[in-house]
């Protein structure tokens, strides 16, 4: 889909703003370990693309840019513009006294990422480790972390309108964290709800 010609009212380049987010994309795709310089130009574009009037996302039709993986079987998407970067599952380190669902941590490039394994934090059945898992780095420009992935299926330009409200028979806690659901059974997370609930913080301390 080509949105290079969309602007805003007060001159900001949209096609611009898209085009940086892109090649942030691609290069999380392929893997490849982003700089501080890059993380950050990322992020900017992210709160500029977000502060987009409501009316104007509506008349554009709106789609978003999303990483599509598995979890336990099910397919799931997070908004490119919260992930920056991924990596292979390769050395961890568990830790005690944290909940369940924090795999460990990892150092990258010096700084150390918590691992968080949604599976057990949505109470989904648990499969083994593999070659195959990734861990998608996401953020919002104050909290960051890893969340693990069973394997990662690829891109989608996911359509808006696409989404409906998670099914009924979809209860628990995993309901409060999704932002809907396609047809295909594609659930999109609500990364910006995750990110920011209390319960992700791990506040107690080894003594």
């Amino acid at each position: 889909m080509k949105r290079d010609n969309l602007t805003e009212p007060e001159g900001r380049d949209w096609g611009a703003l898209l085009r940086r987010q892109q090649e942030a994309f691609e290069a999380v795709a392929d893997g490849r370990v982003l700089s501080p310089e890059e993380t950050h130009a990322i992020l900017k574009a992210r709160a500029a693309l977000l502060a987009t009037r409501p009316e104007a996302q509506a008349g554009a039709g709106t789609r978003l840019d999303c990483l599509e993986f598995l979890l336990s079987g099910e397919s799931y998407a997070v908004e490119m513009s919260y992930i920056t970067q991924t990596l292979p599952l390769a050395e961890f380190t568990p830790l005690f006294c944290t909940p369940g669902f924090v795999l460990g941590i990892t150092n990258l490039r010096g700084k150390i990422i918590s691992i968080v394994d949604l599976r057990r934090f949505f109470e989904l059945p648990e499969v083994g480790l593999c070659d195959l898992n990734r861990v998608i780095v996401v953020s919002n420009g104050t909290m960051e972390f890893g969340i693990l992935a069973d394997s990662i299926t690829g891109m989608i330009a996911l359509p808006l309108s696409d989404l409906q409200p998670p099914p009924a028979a979809l209860t628990g806690i995993r309901e409060e964290f999704l932002a809907g659901v396609t047809a295909e059974r594609l659930a999109l997370l609500d990364m910006g709800k995750i990110l920011t609930d209390s319960r992700i913080v791990v506040h107690e301390e080894v003594t």
